[in-house]
């Protein structure tokens, strides 16, 4: 690592020995309006890479949890000369702030209603993956995008990682041969955990704002922050929060959009902490040319296994395993011939791949393009996620039609792809 220079830094000098940072872009012409819905882990990600992209005005930040509100004005205060306003309600951010560009990280169960009303008010968006909580939020949301005409980017950023891309042109080469099948997984966890009792609200967390759509219940610390993924009210489990990533690339690298058969079994087996989300779950998906299966435990991560998370493709020719930090690997079934290997590109902090998305969603505002996550294609990955939770819930396989996103062999296993909004939050229309 360099040695950083000595203080005092001015914002430029600040900027550039970040950890991971990129070289500031010259001020060209007008920065956009940017807002932050979301400022927790993520969101702050995504902002940070935002000024350091040197193309957005921070003009205001939103969270429902004032703890979070103060620490991201506190993190970028010295990063920027920009004096965001803060919120307590999106509605009143879009109104009075009338942003070109919001970013919405919040947790799953807020993506739909804020990405909406932001694209309908004006901005371009980037919201972050899974889309949605359910399948016709997701198409609503696809909705309100095209009748807009809004850029919306999602945050699965695996797509312009630079050993993603070549993984991808590699098999699109067709030195893989024919690919029959794919194995995507992701092995975790310790122990059976413990349960967390609920508590009292924390003081500044509007608790029953942070709930929102969702049903009421206590505060409980095992959910926020960041511990709402394993909690069905707020999202769904692991296939969801990791599954989406594997699944996007899956439909990226095969050129699909949609499986046509799903069956999948969940369950907690050894988990007995306060989540509810399954700690196992299998999925199978069959698509015309070959099967793709999931799998997830939330528990008894080893050495024996030598990588615990991504995707295998077998193909005629050999082995791909596209991973996450040791890159990908080529296997080669003629034992005569030696793996071929490309390390990963990542930025700090948490070895992602956000610097290169951004700069595809500027470009793709400024050359009125689809961004390569369009809303879109986040729908479609992220319905690969809550399919196979919908036939884990309904205990059976589902058939399913991907033009008309409707369920075939069990209709009314249909009422698995939304659920009800609780008042006064009205569920988005399709």
């Amino acid at each position: 690592m360099p040695t950083p220079p000595r203080l005092p830094l001015s914002r430029r000098q600040f900027l550039a020995a970040a950890p991971g940072a990129v070289p500031l872009l010259r001020a060209q012409g007008r920065r956009y309006r940017t807002a932050l819905i979301g400022s927790g882990w993520w969101g702050m990600n995504i902002l940070m890479t935002a000024v350091q992209a040197g193309e957005s005005e921070v003009v205001a930040i939103c969270d429902v949890d004032q703890r979070q509100l103060d620490a991201a004005l506190a993190k970028l205060g010295p990063l920027t000369r920009d004096q965001p306003r803060r919120y307590e309600d999106y509605r009143d951010l879009l109104a009075r702030e009338k942003p070109e560009i919001v970013i919405v990280g919040t947790p799953d169960h807020w993506h739909a209603l804020p990405m909406i009303a932001a694209v309908q008010a004006g901005a371009h968006v980037y919201v972050e993956k899974p889309i949605g909580h359910t399948i016709l939020e997701g198409r609503a949301m696809v909705n309100a995008a095209r009748s807009a005409g809004a850029v919306v980017q999602v945050g699965t950023h695996r797509r312009a990682s630079p050993h993603n891309i070549s993984a991808r042109e590699f098999v699109r080469s067709g030195k893989l041969g024919k690919v029959g099948m794919v194995r995507c997984f992701v092995h975790s966890g310790g122990g059976a955990g413990k349960k967390v009792a609920d508590a009292e609200v924390p003081a500044g967390l509007n608790w029953d704002f942070w709930l929102g759509p969702a049903p009421a219940r206590p505060f409980n610390p095992s959910i926020h922050p960041r511990g709402f993924r394993q909690h069905l009210d707020f999202a769904n489990g692991t296939i969801a929060d990791w599954g989406i990533h594997w699944f996007d690339q899956v439909l990226w690298i095969m050129e699909e959009k949609y499986p046509k058969r799903v069956y999948s079994t969940a369950a907690r087996r050894i988990l007995a902490d306060s989540t509810d989300a399954p700690d196992t779950q299998i999925a199978t998906y069959d698509f015309d040319q070959f099967t793709m299966t999931w799998e997830h435990r939330r528990y008894a991560a080893n050495r024996a296994e030598s990588t615990a998370i991504g995707c295998y493709f077998y193909g005629e020719a050999g082995t791909l395993h596209l991973g996450w930090r040791d890159g990908w690997t080529f296997h080669p079934a003629n034992p005569k011939l030696p793996p071929v290997h490309e390390d990963p590109k990542l930025n700090a902090p948490d070895d992602q791949n956000i610097r290169e998305l951004w700069a595809d969603f500027l470009d793709a505002i400024k050359n009125k393009r689809r961004a390569i996550c369009d809303i879109e294609i986040g729908h479609y990955s992220t319905n690969v996620s809550l399919l196979g939770m919908a036939s884990a819930r309904a205990g059976h396989s589902l058939d399913w039609d991907g033009v008309k996103e409707t369920i075939t062999n069990a209709p009314e296993a249909n009422r698995l792809l939304r659920r009800e909004y609780r008042g006064p939050w009205q569920y988005p229309k399709a």
